[in-house]
């Protein structure tokens, strides 16, 4: 059950990529004419909360853009920073696959089981594994705009779960220096969806909090960036890198990676509308073989992005396969704003290892946190070379119901079962008998029977 929950899209019929490049083209060409012929094809829409009707564009005085040169990686290759060794592979231009290989590439013949980047990617857990944190390592402090965020460790939008409660939940058990809400359609914001505004309720014990918001009309984008602002968000994102076909489909989220001219329009709008710091999340690319990463990353700091994250997958493998760390280091290289670095974080190890290994500002955690919402506090303990003990199975029953309270008393029955269910399934995950007891909630048919039940199981593993 837990593994359907947190993979359900992997297991979705794949969306055609190269057809959706072409289809997404072809409606940014069509906008680009409807907007020549000055013919306004969307719907009239009602105005999104806060919005005065002023040019916030204008107050802004223009866009301070960063880096207008544009940089690539030296001739010579790629220096880590402080020393941490040095890597020799300057970056391939993923648009020649032609392009002579890499110094990591020249290891010998390339297995064929392997993936490629799988011996780039060895060299570098070969020479940087070891010690986890050694007490003299000072983690980063991410400074977005005039924000500064520590530690460096996020909590990832997720979709269905970073609501109010959960972002309250992590935020409360420490470690974690930015929270960020379920992504938000710039559509159903605008249009004021009942489902969409029940998303956005948020109290400032939160913040500093992010709202990540997708799309792919940058006039839409923009006004959907003010909304957000005015609602008092900390940090605004916007989401280019959600693999599910649903938003694949509207020609946004990862699909951005495909029409690099879109992506820049539509950074390019939400920076000029807004003030606050503005981030872009992204992954690799739609493929293996059309990796955009580094000219996206080019892009957005060039269009006053003030942080970046990349999650080091491709579309194509959604959640699945392994994220190619060493994508991360390139892009770092790269850019002078931020690099957030996301995929494959399991463990505080883990975020302690992207950060030393990738030289990464900050590391984004999602998944890992519905099985270990103490993975933050457990990362900072081991980033200030602390010890750090997992939770006793009394913080894991007042973690549970304290969270499980506050679902029962916002959600009505039915969404307050369900996620009773799919909640109690992540946080038993590995406990002794724990597969006894989501099998037993399977069967019960009120959220007042389920929190029973979790009392009796922990009062019966506590009295074992």
């Amino acid at each position: 059950m837990r593994q359907r929950g947190l993979r359900r899209a992997e297991h979705a019929e794949q969306v055609d990529l190269d057809r959706l490049a072409q289809l997404c083209r072809g409606k940014r060409l069509e906008r680009s004419v409807h907007a020549d012929a000055g013919v306004d094809h969307r719907e009239a829409q009602p105005a999104g909360p806060g919005d005065t009707g002023v040019d916030r564009g204008a107050q802004r005085g223009g866009v301070a853009h960063v880096g207008d040169e544009r940089r690539g990686p030296p001739a010579g290759g790629l220096d880590r920073p402080s020393g941490r060794g040095k890597l020799v592979a300057a970056a391939r231009d993923e648009r020649d696959p032609a392009a002579a290989p890499t110094e990591l590439d020249r290891d010998g013949p390339a297995d064929p089981g392997r993936r490629p980047g799988d011996q780039a990617a060895d060299r570098v857990d070969d020479q940087f594994h070891g010690a986890i944190v050694p007490l003299r390592y000072t983690p980063p402090v991410l400074r977005i705009g005039p924000l500064s965020i520590a530690p460096p460790l996020v909590l990832a939008p997720m979709a269905g779960i970073t609501d109010r409660d959960f972002r309250l939940l992590i935020r409360r058990l420490g470690g974690c220096g930015l929270v960020s809400m379920e992504f938000i359609s710039c559509e159903g914001l605008l249009r004021r969806r009942p489902g969409t505004l029940k998303l956005l309720h948020f109290v400032d014990e939160e913040r500093p909090l992010a709202i990540q918001i997708y799309g792919s009309d940058p006039d839409r984008m923009a006004e959907a960036a003010r909304t957000v602002e005015a609602m008092g968000a900390d940090v605004c994102d916007i989401n280019m890198g959600c693999p599910a076909n649903k938003v694949l489909k509207g020609c946004a989220g990862a699909a951005l990676t495909g029409d690099l001219p879109l992506a820049r329009r539509i950074v390019a709008a939400a920076r000029a509308a807004i003030r606050i710091p503005l981030t872009v999340k992204f992954r690799l690319g739609l493929r293996e073989d059309r990796m955009t990463y580094l000219e996206l990353g080019r892009i957005c700091q060039d269009e006053g992005a003030d942080a970046v994250t990349l999650h080091a997958r491709t579309a194509a493998q959604q959640f699945g396969g392994r994220a190619e760390w060493l994508h991360i280091t390139l892009l770092k290289q790269l850019l002078s704003i931020p690099v957030i670095g996301n995929g494959d974080v399991r463990s505080p190890e883990n975020a302690a290892d992207l950060l030393q290994q990738t030289g990464c500002d900050a590391v984004m955690i999602g998944r890992a946190s519905l099985t270990n919402p103490w993975i933050f506090r457990q990362a900072a303990a081991l980033l200030d070379g602390r010890p750090s003990e997992p939770p006793t199975m009394a913080e894991r029953h007042k973690l549970m119901r304290d969270h499980f309270e506050e679902v029962v008393r916002r959600e009505d029955e039915r969404g307050a079962l369900h996620k009773l269910r799919s909640f109690t399934g992540w946080y038993t995950h590995g406990l002794p008998e724990g597969r006894q007891l989501r099998r037993q909630l399977s069967e019960l048919a009120t959220p007042q029977a389920v929190l029973d039940a979790i009392d009796a199981f922990f009062a019966g593993r506590a009295a074992a």
